[in-house]
């Protein structure tokens, strides 16, 4: 028997996750210039980081010989000053993706299942697959989380439910209403997970502070990332805010230096840099509103997004002739035929000349 045999089936038989083109890789495949390609497939902010974050991450590197401070104190002290959370509260990762990893490890195994919805997070089947869990994947609802299907889909082995909120790749959200309705009906036994990495996108009139519900709820976990409107995708931050109980677990499992000094750097300096974020949110809803009123002039439709990305719907057999002939003209955008939707693609809202050129570059197609 070969070594590899010897692993779980639930781990030899993962999916790895594809992650979007790299313009590095579309360059050499096609021949073109790195900068004639455009590159709207990861959801990353185009106006990059904040010129606070990139000053303190740039002084940071004179400090890489040394160790990470391994607790995040001073991230964690700001998260919870803004956040009005104790600091106990508040957990860092490589991301948020690897908050939400830990917290399927800790709470999954063979025989535990966790509920997610249709068309979200191609992450959350991963994760619970890995830890050796059974997904349970709800039919969505418009494209988004049909919450009352996914109370009747809980069940006595049921550990952990994901939501996305703003869902991603579909951008659709949940009003705060229906929520809480439906934290209110689960047993608090059960690890509630809400993924909030669109948070700073939206409007001010859509936005409700989920993190006041931690008082009331033991089992809630709450993530966010630095990776969207922040501009930090490449240093690999976010942060999870929850119960203390759920933070200790979490902290036991986590690595010692899962965070680096320079993400750590960046991270406290973009905190401060309100301005950047809220121009980068400005940008966000101008540039939705131009690719929007390009799709229209051109039929094609769309599915509303309360993220920097829209999902838009090709008419004719699947998406992958339209996604090919983009990255002939230098556009990346990305396929979602993962998440069951292959007449779709998902565009990254860029700058406006970006988001002109995708514009163009799709009319010469459809």
């Amino acid at each position: 028997m070969h070594l590899c045999d010897l692993a779980p089936e639930y781990i030899r038989t993962i999916t790895p996750y594809a992650p979007g083109k790299p313009i590095s890789e579309l360059a050499r495949e096609m021949g073109l210039k790195e900068n004639s390609i455009i590159k709207l497939a990861s959801n990353e902010n185009p106006l990059g980081a904040s010129p606070l974050a990139l000053e303190a991450m740039t002084q940071e590197l004179n400090k890489v010989m040394r160790y990470p401070d391994g607790s995040g104190f001073n991230l964690k002290t700001a998260l919870s000053k803004i956040h009005k959370v104790n600091s106990d509260q508040v957990l860092l990762g490589n991301g948020s993706n690897d908050v939400l990893e830990i917290a399927a490890r800790i709470f999954l195994r063979p025989g535990a299942s966790a509920i997610y919805s249709q068309h979200a997070f191609a992450i959350y089947p991963l994760i619970v697959q890995a830890a050796g869990g059974n997904g349970v994947s709800v039919p969505a609802k418009n494209f988004g989380h049909d919450l009352d299907a996914m109370l009747d889909a809980i069940t006595p082995d049921t550990r952990i439910i994901f939501i996305a909120n703003p869902n991603n790749p579909t951008g659709t959200f949940l009003a705060a209403a229906d929520l809480l309705r439906f934290l209110k009906r689960v047993s608090l036994d059960i690890l509630v997970v809400l993924d909030e990495a669109y948070h700073e996108y939206l409007p001010e009139a859509s936005k409700f502070n989920t993190i006041a519900w931690l008082e009331h709820f033991p089992n809630l976990l709450i993530t966010r990332t630095f990776s969207k409107a922040y501009g930090m995708a490449g240093i690999r931050i976010g942060f999870g805010l929850t119960h203390n109980d759920i933070s200790d677990l979490i902290n036991r499992v986590r690595q010692p230096f899962n965070i680096n000094s320079i993400g750590l750097a960046g991270a406290v300096a973009a905190l401060r840099d309100t301005e950047f974020v809220r121009r980068s949110c400005a940008l966000n809803q101008a540039g939705m509103l131009q690719i929007i009123t390009g799709l229209r002039h051109l039929g094609i439709e769309y599915i509303p997004s309360y993220g920097n990305f829209l999902s838009f719907c090709v008419k004719r057999g699947d998406a992958a002739p339209v996604y090919q002939n983009l990255l002939k003209q230098g556009i990346i955008v990305r396929p979602i035929g993962i998440y069951a939707m292959p007449r779709h693609l998902r565009v990254t809202i860029g700058l406006e000349s970006e988001n002109e050129k995708f514009l163009q570059a799709l009319q010469n197609i459809v």
